[in-house]
């Protein structure tokens, strides 16, 4: 069995210092869910949610990777993670998943959502509105399990229930999960399927993103564009993303990246979630 670092688990200051950075993420992705409409261009919404983030004292943390120039990830119907805001405005029934993230006083925060751009109408619509709320099921799937698992492959395990029992998608295991903390990307990594590796402990002070990638296709090959960031599927079938931070503290979870703490998301699956106390 691998050895995994305590260093992982945060202290009860550091929980707490967890919670603002995830609200802020929170405030910024549902202004951009907000604003998503026919017309409007991905860099709008960039425009939008780093100014949210600004606004709340704290720096868009997309911006602070090499090389990255936007405070959002905007991957519109074939395209898996790491596309770039661009000008051209969206059309009814695209998919689009934006993913974003803010660092707050040494702290990061990180979360996407997907949804169909209104106005559309007919069976790709309807394929892609089923595809975000099978991706959507499969992360609360997965944080659910967070506050009963005793190891993180539990959780893995309830993500690829989610998806593989009962759709005919596939997930994408080249991407997945992972601690966050001082750093946007920590350990340990949280696989959306199964491995031999059980993981590490689910106790007081993990900090963990869930974040499936799951593509409308039993099989898919990505590409790389031009550009060096953007992945997208080779056969252009859609993918969708969804993502949450969630904090074990010694009173239950907390879904960092939901202002209520995910209490209206969990409420189907059982779970009520308990707010980190200030210590």
């Amino acid at each position: 069995m691998r050895r995994f670092s305590r260093g992982m688990y945060k202290s009860k200051t550091q929980l707490a210092a967890m919670r603002e950075p995830g609200r802020i993420t929170a405030l910024a992705l549902q202004a951009a869910r907000e604003a998503i409409k026919p017309g409007v261009t991905t860099l709008e919404i960039d425009a939008i949610a780093e100014a949210v983030i600004r606004d709340h004292g704290a720096i868009p943390n997309f911006q602070l990777e090499p090389g990255y120039e936007h405070t959002i990830c905007a991957n519109v119907n074939d395209v898996l993670v790491h596309g770039i805001p661009n000008d051209t405005p969206l059309q009814p029934g695209d998919l689009v998943t934006i993913d974003c993230g803010a660092k707050f006083e040494g702290y990061n925060g990180d979360a996407a959502f997907s949804m169909v751009v209104p106005g559309g109408s007919g069976p790709v619509v309807e394929a892609r509105e089923a595809l975000s709320a099978a991706t959507r099921h499969a992360m609360l799937s997965g944080v659910a399990k967070v506050a009963s698992a005793r190891l993180l492959g539990e959780v893995s395990g309830a993500i690829e229930d989610a998806i593989l029992d009962s759709t005919p998608y596939s997930i994408d295991e080249d991407y997945v999960g992972h601690g966050i903390g001082k750093s946007m990307h920590e350990s340990p990594y949280v696989f959306n399927h199964r491995t031999n590796d059980p993981g590490p402990a689910v106790q007081r002070g993990l900090c963990i993103c869930i974040e499936p990638i799951i593509h409308a296709s039993r099989e898919a090959i990505s590409t790389v564009d031009a550009d060096g960031w953007t992945v997208r599927n080779a056969d252009g079938a859609d993918t969708c993303q969804w993502e949450h931070a969630v904090a074990v503290h010694d009173g239950g979870i907390w879904v960092l990246t939901a202002l209520d703490g995910g209490a209206e998301e969990l409420a189907p699956y059982g779970v009520v979630p308990v707010p980190i106390p200030t210590p």
